[in-house]
């Protein structure tokens, strides 16, 4: 049986993920694939990441992920796609996601901007994704 944290971790998943025939967290990595190794990684990661932390009131769906996606970016972390892709999930832009990262250039140096920007190019094309404001930055 579950905890109610869990349930309640699972929830806010289902609210940030678009579940596939493969997983009810679609591209959300949740610790499944350390089973061998961690068994309760899982529990854990949905528990208190999904459960406690994203399920706190005060902040929407859009600024919790957006958050993330800094704080990963900070971090130089592969997990920024996994990321991009919920945030383009919660309604954020690619413009807004692509924006973020670029506004974080004078706080996390630019490698780590440039290669988050990279991920962020290969989602957008994985998932069909336009920025609309390179046009307009260009013609500055």
């Amino acid at each position: 049986m579950s905890s109610p944290r869990f349930q309640q971790g699972m929830e806010k998943l289902k609210e940030l993920c678009v579940a596939d025939e493969n997983s009810p967290t679609g591209h959300m990595e949740i610790g499944d694939s350390f089973k061998d190794i961690a068994p309760d990684l899982t529990r854990m990661v949905v528990e208190f990441a999904f459960g406690d932390v994203y399920a706190r009131p005060g902040l929407s769906n859009r600024q919790k992920v957006l958050t993330t996606i800094s704080a990963l970016v900070a971090q130089g972390t592969p997990q920024i796609g996994m990321h991009v892709i919920t945030g383009l999930n919660v309604g954020l832009t690619a413009d807004e996601i692509a924006g973020c990262i670029v506004h974080l250039i004078p706080y996390v140096g630019f490698p780590r901007a440039l290669n988050a920007l990279k991920v962020a190019q290969e989602v957008f094309k994985e998932q069909g994704v336009k920025i609309t404001l390179a046009h307009e930055l260009t013609n500055r």
